[in-house]
């Protein structure tokens, strides 16, 4: 009796490699970070060009050649900090939140020294990189888990 294995199906080495050369190449000249994410990774980047369809982009994003952008991305913001886009005209997002919530941002920004407004922005990215994953994964509505465990949806966050 033989057992058959679902095949997982693998990410295209050969694209994969040549996305991460080009990001290489374009991080090797150092450009503000959200250049860099607009080029690499934004919706018109070359990851997103070369991994067209779902399933590709999924298998990309859990490849070696990913992280790897992904830390040069990092890098950069980590350079970069505070500093406005010059290239790239910035938004103002208005957040209400409790007292609570702002204190505990305050803390932890102020004990990573970083502004609130980089340390949201890092988490918001992590969050949309974490929840585009679920998406591809087959997901149709976000979800998380609330306070005491109970589950919510996108509508609720």
């Amino acid at each position: 009796m033989s057992v058959k294995t679902a095949r997982h199906p693998q990410v295209d080495n050969h694209a994969a490699t040549a996305v991460l050369q080009v990001a290489e190449r374009l991080h090797a000249m150092e450009p503000e970070w959200v250049v860099f994410f607009r080029e690499v990774l934004g919706v018109e980047g070359i990851v997103r060009r070369t991994f067209s369809d779902a399933d590709a982009l999924m298998r990309f994003e859990c490849s070696p050649q990913y992280a790897r952008i992904r830390e040069m991305l990092d890098g950069l913001r980590a350079r970069q900090n505070d500093r406005p886009s010059q290239r790239e005209s910035q938004r103002v997002v208005t957040v209400r939140m409790p007292k609570s919530l702002h204190e505990t941002l305050k803390s932890e920004a102020g004990q990573m020294r970083v502004s609130i407004n980089t340390l949201c922005i890092s988490k918001l990215m992590k969050l949309l990189d974490e929840q585009e994953r679920r998406d591809l994964g087959g997901r149709t509505e976000p979800e998380a888990v609330g306070a005491g465990g109970a589950k919510r949806t996108g509508a609720d966050l």
